[in-house]
C-alpha cells in the first residue's frame, strides 16, 4: 500500500510520540535530576548529604533554570554554590560570596574547577561589586542566624540583596527554626532565627513574599532544647522565597 510522503512523516511523529508517552513519567522527570546530582564535579560527601538537604527540591523551590545568573550569600564549603552552578548550565554563571577567603571552598574549585562558578569574597553589606549584571536569583542557605550574630548591618546588606536583583527576580531564604517569638535571641547558642524575623527584615527592604515550602520542616524538633547543629533527627527548616517587585 502507498503511502503518502506527508501522512508517512506524520505517522511517524505519531508514532515517536506515543513511545515517549508510554515511557514511565517518573524516569523522564527523575533523569535530568539525577544527571545534575550524579555530576563528576560533585565530592561524594556532597551526595550523602542530599537525602538530608534535597538540592532538587531547593533548586525547583528556587525556580533556577538554565542561562541565569545567581548569587549564593555566605556559601560557606561551596555544597549549594556548585549545585547551582550546574543547574545554571554553561550558558548562566554563579557567584558563591563568602566575606573572607574560605579555604574549603577554594578547595572544591581547585579540586574541579566550573568554568561558571566564580567565589565572590565581598564584605556582606556590599555584596556585589558594580560590574555585576542584574540578579535572576539570590539564595541565602542555613546562614541568616550566622550573620544575625555578628555586627553585620543586615538592613543594609538587604537592601544590597534587593538592589542586586532584577525586578522579578527570587530571594531564597532558609534556616533553621527558633521558636516563635524567639528573634534573634537564639541565634548564637542555638544557631537558630525565628521565621517571622526573617520575614519582618525581608519585607521591611522592600520584597514581597512570593513562597513557602515545608520541605524542610521537621515538628519533631522542639526548636528550643538542641542547637540545630545537634539536633536529632534534623533540625525544622523554614524555606521562603522572596520577590523584588518595583
Amino acid at each position: 500500500m502507498h503511502i503518502h510522503p506527508v501522512r508517512r512523516y506524520t505517522l511517524t511523529c505519531l508514532t515517536a510520540l506515543g513511545l515517549l508517552c508510554a515511557a514511565p513519567a517518573q524516569a523522564a522527570d527523575a533523569s535530568p535530576g539525577a544527571t545534575l546530582l550524579a555530576s563528576p564535579v560533585r565530592p561524594d560527601k556532597d551526595r550523602q548529604a542530599d537525602a538530608r538537604r534535597q538540592p532538587l527540591e531547593l533548586l525547583k523551590f528556587a525556580q533556577v533554570a538554565p542561562g541565569m545568573k545567581v548569587l549564593d550569600i555566605a556559601s560557606g564549603g561551596g555544597y549549594t554554590a556548585q549545585v547551582l552552578a550546574l543547574a545554571v548550565g554553561p550558558t548562566g554563571k554563579v557567584w558563591a560570596q563568602v566575606a573572607k577567603p574560605s579555604a574549603a571552598l577554594e578547595a572544591r574549585l581547585a579540586a574541579q574547577p566550573q568554568a561558571n562558578l566564580e567565589i565572590l569574597t565581598r564584605p556582606f553589606e556590599d555584596l556585589t561589586p558594580p560590574e555585576l549584571p542584574p540578579l535572576d536569583v539570590v539564595t541565602l542557605i542555613l546562614s541568616y542566624h550566622d550573620i544575625a550574630a555578628t555586627p553585620v548591618d543586615r538592613a543594609k546588606m538587604n537592601a544590597a540583596i534587593f538592589k542586586a536583583l532584577k525586578p522579578g527576580g527570587h530571594l531564597v531564604v532558609m534556616d533553621h527554626s527558633a521558636k516563635a517569638g524567639a528573634g534573634i535571641t537564639e541565634v548564637s547558642n542555638l544557631h537558630r532565627i525565628d521565621e517571622q524575623t526573617v520575614r519582618t527584615e525581608f519585607l521591611a527592604a522592600g520584597f514581597k513574599l512570593d513562597g513557602q515550602v515545608s520541605t524542610w520542616a521537621n515538628p519533631a524538633d522542639t526548636r528550643q532544647e538542641h542547637s540545630s547543629k545537634m539536633a536529632t533527627p534534623p533540625s525544622d527548616r523554614f524555606a521562603l522565597r522572596f520577590v523584588r517587585i518595583d
